[in-house]
């Protein structure tokens, strides 16, 4: 396993906490579009979402800022274009 195989495993408890918390709808909407619309399997779909939330974590890293939800969601809402 590689590291970003290893990193976006480690994000999938966050992935399923999201998809179940009142907080984050959006996450819940993207996977039920990956999902039903998109014909994604729900494996794969969760690996995307931990895939934007891993990309959003190092962008929080390098440019020394909080999280930004906004861009988050612009990332979720390219799925399944963004590259995983």
């Amino acid at each position: 396993m590689n590291n970003d195989e290893s990193l976006i495993n480690s994000l999938l408890p966050a992935v399923e906490q999201q998809l179940e918390s009142d907080q984050t709808p959006y996450v819940k909407s993207t996977f039920s579009r990956l999902v039903e619309k998109e014909k994604t399997s729900p494996d794969d779909a969760k690996e995307m979402i931990a895939y934007c939330l891993a990309e959003e974590s190092n962008r929080m890293f390098i440019e020394q800022r909080d999280f930004d939800q906004a861009r988050y969601r612009e990332l979720l809402d390219l799925l399944p274009e963004v590259e995983v």
